[in-house]
Parts: structure tokens; sequence; C-alpha cells
């Protein structure tokens, strides 16, 4: 039943996505942040990401949307790095092992563009933003209640077979939405809609807890920092996180005590110390292969490692990294387009923000701007212990940024400009017929 139900539902997002293109954004959006197929185990080895991103980027290129495209810094450092991902695939140690990573990032870049151009207005880019929320807001909550009625004996783990299954992934993703939600409560217009967000919010940050993930706990750290430094309301902000997070940490078991403790002893911990020898041999793989790198994650490949650390590949397994990951897999230039993507969002997101305070009042650009700050820092720091260099979620949010900047002023006062723009030309085509 749930396979039709979900058929069905596809199907009819497809036929929109056909005469709206952005339609089918959407739902291959929320189709690769829930991955609802998951659920549906008839319909598990049908291809239905890949029909929803046919269908999708036809619809798009056949359509007037394709005319408008912009090329924008973020945008044209995207579109570079995903070029030199695929010369890092020609050159990769292990083309065979690095094709499925190489294959699945070339998509998902290819979807950040899409997300980048097709934004175009205000009420697309807040459906934009709503979906990722919702779907990461979803697990979260369901997480939350599990954490809550197994009194935290147990870590909370993402959807299985996907990106996020793991509980450290899991737990950084729902630290990088954090700021989203608050960001839409601070657009929302209905007090009870404003309510229903303060409480994913709290269970969010419960769900987080419930990972005993030590890397999603010092995301959520970040995330309580560098929110609290640039608030206004310093003390309420301290006072509101203060009363949720002790309770919440005193619910939890002793067990989830003594591996946060760790944290400071990250350097007898045997799972840190692996980290650490992944580290040194994708350095010492981009040293090796400086321009292209060995090929994504081709350093997991025992074989590849033992050719420049022997003794550490006996112990070394993923690089735990999103920094460390492109770096073995890309090489050093590789490394330097994945960090100028992130650098180029960061500043212009600052200097939107900087833009709307110049205003009287803050604009809506520059409230997303503000938050889309917090959350590239905390999933900066969060990645930096975890392998989600592939994750949607976070290149949502910099395509998000392109698409801000690109933005013109009338599609901002309007956001059914473009609807409304369609419907004009319609009525004077009609108008012309009745003339002749």
């Amino acid at each position: 039943m749930r396979d039709l139900i979900l058929l069905g539902f596809i199907g009819f997002c497809l036929a929109a996505a056909i005469r709206y293109p952005f339609a089918g954004l959407l739902t291959w959006a929320w189709f690769t942040l829930m991955t609802p197929h998951q659920a549906a185990y008839g319909v598990y080895g049908i291809p239905l990401n890949l029909v929803i991103a046919g269908v999708t980027i036809a619809s798009y290129v056949v359509s007037a949307e394709f005319t408008k495209f912009k090329l924008d810094k973020i945008t044209g450092l995207v579109i570079a790095f995903a070029g030199w991902l695929t010369l890092s695939q020609s050159f990769s140690l292990d083309p065979d092992h690095s094709a499925i990573y190489f294959d699945r990032f070339i998509k998902t870049l290819l979807f950040v563009v899409l997300c980048a151009q097709m934004a175009r207005d205000k009420l697309r880019f807040n459906a934009l933003v709503w979906t990722l929320v919702a779907s990461i807001g979803f697990f979260a909550a369901k997480g939350a209640v599990f954490t809550i009625v197994t009194f935290g004996q147990f870590r909370v783990q993402g959807m299985p077979q996907t990106i996020l299954e793991d509980n450290n992934h899991f737990g950084i993703a729902v630290a990088t939405i954090l700021p989203l939600i608050l960001y839409l409560r601070s657009e929302a217009s209905r007090a009870w809609l404003r309510h229903a967000l303060l409480v994913l919010f709290c269970l969010s940050i419960i769900a987080i807890v419930g990972t005993h993930s030590r890397g999603a706990f010092l995301a959520l750290a970040a995330f309580g920092g560098v929110f609290w430094i640039r608030a206004k309301h310093k003390l309420s902000i301290l006072a509101g996180l203060t009363l949720l997070l002790v309770p919440t940490i005193a619910f939890m078991p002793a067990k989830w005590t003594d591996r946060m403790t760790t944290i400071s002893e990250a350097t007898q911990d045997a799972s840190f110390m692996g980290r650490v020898d992944a580290w040194v041999i994708n350095m010492k793989l981009a040293e090796q292969n400086p321009f292209t790198g060995a090929g994504l994650r081709n350093s997991y490949q025992r074989d590849i490692a033992k050719t420049v650390d022997p003794k550490r590949a006996e112990r070394a397994k993923a690089a735990h990294s999103i920094y460390f990951e492109i770096l073995g897999g890309a090489g050093y230039a590789g490394f330097l387009l994945y960090f100028s993507v992130l650098a180029a969002a960061f500043v212009t997101a600052w200097r939107i923000y900087l833009d709307g305070k110049k205003t009287q009042g803050r604009s809506w650009k520059s409230n997303f701007a503000f938050y889309a700050q917090i959350s590239l820092v905390v999933f900066a720091v969060g990645g930096a212990s975890t392998s989600m260099e592939m994750w949607d979620g976070y290149l949502i949010v910099i395509a998000l940024i392109a698409a801000l900047r690109n933005m013109t002023p009338a599609t901002i006062r309007n956001p059914g400009y473009a609807l409304d723009k369609f419907r004009h030309l319609r009525l004077r085509q009609k108008m012309r017929a009745k003339t002749v």
C-alpha cells in the first residue's frame, strides 16, 4: 500500500514538474533528503531518484527558465569543482572504486547548480528551505521521542542505507538545520507555526544529544557559541539554551557523560587515533598526487594506503573529515576549489547580511544570510570529523546563498513575480488573437 501511495504522489509531482520545473526540483530535494523509498520496500529497487532528476532537468531545459541561467561566483566555483573531480576520476588510482563516489558527487553538484538557478523568488526560496528543514526535522523529532522513551540508553541513528545512517552524520545534519529552523520561525506570520517550529528546535537538540556523537555535540556547541556571539539578546539566548540543555544532559545515562568526557582525551582514544592515521594517509596521497589526488575514497583501499604508509594503513579506514576526504581524493587543487566554494558562500552571506543592515530593519534576505552563516560554521565544525562532503543538506544552503545574490528587486518584492509575468503574457496573447 505504501508503494502505491509513494508512486502515486511522485507521479503527481512529476506531472506538475512537466509544467513547472521547480515542482520537480522540490520533489528531487525531498526524495534525496528523506529517501522515502526506504520505507516502501516494493519500490526500493526502482531508480526513482534518476527518474525524478531526468524529468526535472528535461523540463528545465525546454522551459524559458533555462535562458535565465546566471553564472555567479558560487555557481562558477561549483562547476569548476565538478570539472576538477572529473579530471581527478580520469587519473584515479582505482577508477572502479572511486567511480561510485564520483557519480554520486557529480549528481549532487548538478542538483546544487539547479537549486541556485531555480530558486528565483521568495516563494520558491522558502519552499526549498522548508523542504530541507521538514525532511531532516522529521527524523530529528522522531529521534528525540526515541531518546525520551528509552531514557537515552540507545543512540539515535538516521535512515538505514543512506548517508545519514551513521549517528555522527545524522547528529551533525540536525545541528546544521538548527539555524534554518530559527530563520523559518522568524519569518512565520502565524503564532501556532512559530510555536511548532520552536518545539521542533527543542526536539532537534534532544535528538543531537541522543545520537551519543561527540562530533555532533561539538557541532551543537559551535551553534550555541556562534549564535550567542551574533545574537542581540544574549542573556535570553543563554538562559533558553541553558534551560534546554542542562535538563537534557542530566537526563542522559552515565555512559553518555563518560563518552562526552573523552573529547578532552582524544589522543588516548583508539577511534580518534584511527582517524588521525587516515588523515595522515590522505595527506601523503595528496603529496604524491598533488593535482588530481588518488580518486574519491580511494584512501579506503588498504592496498593504496599501504603504498604511502604501511604501518598506518593497518589501522586507518575512512578519513572521517570532509577536508581530508577531498584532499586525498582530489589533491591540493581540488581541495582549494572545494574550500573556495565554502568560503565564497560564507563571504557572500556576510555581504548580504551587511547590505540588509544598511536598510531600515532587517530584510528577509539579510535574515536568511545571518542564519545561513551560522549553519555553514556548524557544518564546517562537524564536518571536520565526518565524511559528509557529499551530503545534499549543506550544499543546498550554499545554493540558496547563491540564489539570494542572484535575485532581482522585482522577484524579491513579489514572490509570485514569475507566475504573474506568465499570466500577463498569456493575457496579451489572447488580446492580440481577438484583435486579429
